[in-house]
């Protein structure tokens, strides 16, 4: 069995219209989302084996906040580029290239391409908010098998929920 959850960064902020769009920080209410989805995922006992980012700062600064929620050394978060403002069959690429050793691996993203992977991963999931996750279980060895077959569970978390 693998699971996957992509999280959508939380709020950030567009108060500085100087700043490259990599570079926005999370606002208020990014910094308050961000750890309570983490707390939320911590009293499921999420575990992740993998923590992979976009190296944008408000999605780096939510993967942040959720790994230290879940205990999960921040040095071990992997930063991707092709998690940011690529074609949407890059972060399939990525899912699809973790091999079999991870069991449990979070990815943290953007939209609309976040929600697009999710929705086509399952009709399930239309739309991704801010902060919000989406954990699919997929009932196979391999992380190459994501996208060819249908999860054996999906369920969304959003902030608005907790």
């Amino acid at each position: 069995m693998k699971t996957l959850f992509l999280v959508r960064h939380a709020k950030s902020s567009r108060d500085d219209p100087t700043l490259p769009d990599k570079e926005r920080p999370l606002n208020d209410r990014g910094r308050r989302d961000a750890p309570r989805m983490g707390e939320r995922l911590a009293k499921r006992d999420v575990k992740p084996d993998l923590i992979l980012s976009s190296p944008a700062v408000r999605a780096l600064a939510t993967a942040q906040i959720v790994a230290k929620k879940l205990d999960y050394a921040i040095k071990d978060i992997v930063v991707d580029e092709r998690l940011y403002g690529a074609d949407p069959n890059d972060r399939l690429d990525v899912i699809r290239e973790l091999g079999e050793k991870p069991k449990r691996v979070m990815l943290f993203g953007h939209n609309p391409e976040f929600a697009e992977l999710a929705h086509r991963l399952s009709t399930e999931i239309a739309e991704m908010p801010t902060c919000a996750v989406a954990e699919f279980k997929f009932d196979t060895k391999s992380w190459s098998d994501v996208g060819t077959r249908e999860p054996a569970k999906v369920k969304l978390y959003t902030p608005r929920d907790s």
